[in-house]
């Protein structure tokens, strides 16, 4: 975010991030329907501190799945507390195995139902997370029946026990779809530009969270309207072309009709992505310019009296 006093007070930066050098952060987590691409909540929090991590977060959002509903999510979702939670609410999960639990992973053990696939036991961790109270705590179930799968690298973990009405083909394909997930943040972040808060207050920077989030609900929108007048899927369909060729329908909307506009939206069909593996590296170098090793208002006093430094 902006590096305001409001905004550092509100979202301070790192403990470990040298002082003048940090700006404001914040943490994200989001609910992001599989089918459509669309937002469902959002819930935003300190980078640091007691409460502030990504479980936490997405705890306070649990009130939006309900009954027959499927969570995809990586390891850091696969804790106890949250399981039970799923099975008590009858939600069904497709998370990867914890890590410590992944590298004890045993399949001759258990209720094995075929290669590399069977059910085991969890017992209830002797001690409770620091976030749920004593109550909460005892009417934890004593243990849970999970379903465990290995599909290359990955341990899956899953709800779904009976291999008859999932097979391990289907729940395979099922989590390769949680990578939308990753293009749909990356969406958010880089093609509508909120991978930086320009706002000067928390006040307003939550308002101009909401309203990215608001404009990208609006163009997955027209992205369903578009799939089902074309008979596609809305994942089959490009979302920066769609902000664009939006973007032209309002400056020209006299000239060109709703209709065209979905059926424009269609022809433009992206391609599976299941299974990209890309480095995380970038190769277009930026300017190098020294780093800021002080407060905006010194460095800038210093500019006026002796110029800039010489490079």
């Amino acid at each position: 975010m902006a590096d305001t006093e409001a905004n550092q007070t509100a979202y301070p930066q790192p403990s470990f991030q040298k002082e003048c050098l940090g700006f404001p952060i914040c943490r994200l987590v989001g609910i992001i329907s599989l089918a459509t691409g669309s937002v469902i909540d959002v819930n935003i929090g300190t980078y640091g501190g007691k409460g502030t991590g990504e479980r936490m977060l997405f705890l306070d959002m649990l009130h939006n799945f309900k009954r027959g509903d499927i969570i995809l999510a990586d390891a850091l979702y696969s804790t106890y507390s949250l399981l039970s939670f799923a099975i008590e609410k009858g939600i069904d999960i497709i998370f990867v195995q914890n890590g410590n639990r992944a590298k004890k992973a045993d399949f001759t053990t258990g209720e094995i139902l075929g290669k590399n696939d069977h059910i085991i036991t969890l017992k209830r961790p002797k001690d409770k997370p620091k976030w749920m109270n004593e109550e909460e705590a005892k009417n934890r179930p004593k243990e849970l029946k999970i379903r465990e799968i290995k599909t290359g690298d990955k341990i899956l973990i899953t709800t779904f026990l009976d291999k008859k009405t999932m097979s391990v083909k289907i729940i395979k394909k099922l989590y390769k779809e949680r990578w939308h997930i990753e293009v749909d943040f990356r969406n958010i972040k880089i093609t509508l530009g909120l991978s930086t808060f320009k706002c000067k207050t928390p006040e307003m920077v939550e308002k101009e969270m909401w309203t990215h989030f608001l404009a990208y609900n609006i163009i997955r929108s027209l992205m369903l309207d578009s799939a089902l007048y074309n008979k596609m899927l809305p994942r089959e369909i490009s979302f920066k072309n769609s902000l664009q060729l939006y973007l032209h329908y309002l400056a020209n909307s006299t000239q060109i009709d709703y209709i065209k506009l979905l059926r424009l939206i269609a022809k433009k069909e992206i391609g599976n992505r299941g299974g990209r593996i890309e480095p995380r590296a970038i190769k277009k170098r930026h300017n190098a310019y020294p780093l800021l090793m002080k407060t905006r208002d010194v460095a800038r006093a210093e500019v006026l009296k002796n110029g800039h430094p010489k490079q």
